[in-house]
């Protein structure tokens, strides 16, 4: 019975030897994840004219935005969309040569909610 046991201990060492050896011989790298990088349009660039000057802008899934989208019965598949809130047209006119937003200015696909919420927006560059 003890050889029986003493053949068990040995196979098992050897085996965590086998295996110490082997991952010191391949040792393994992290790479750090890169960081997305975003670049912010000119506001001439935005396709659903016109550009917003929304007072906040958060994702369709914050309790904020799915309160509202709730309230005036708008479904969003995806709760990750950016959404701004409390938002404003500007005019063409003012867009790259002095229009100004003191908030978050925004193109967004949907504007159709009388200025209380617009969906999938994305950050736009007043300036440019």
């Amino acid at each position: 019975m003890l050889a029986k046991y003493s053949f068990a201990l040995l196979a098992s060492l050897a085996t965590l030897g086998f295996a110490a050896a082997a991952a010191a011989g391949n040792p393994t790298t992290t790479i750090p994840s890169i960081p997305k990088t975003t670049v912010t349009p000119p506001a001439s660039q935005c396709n659903t004219a016109p550009v917003q000057c929304c007072n906040s802008t958060t994702t369709a899934g914050a309790p904020a935005a799915a309160e509202i989208l709730s309230l005036i019965g708008v479904v969003v598949q995806d709760l990750d969309i950016v959404v701004g809130l409390t938002c404003n047209p500007i005019t063409i006119v003012g867009v790259g040569s002095g229009g100004s937003c003191s908030a978050s200015p925004v193109c967004c696909d949907d504007n159709n909610f009388g200025g209380l919420i617009s969906i999938n927006c994305s950050p736009v560059d007043l300036s440019l």
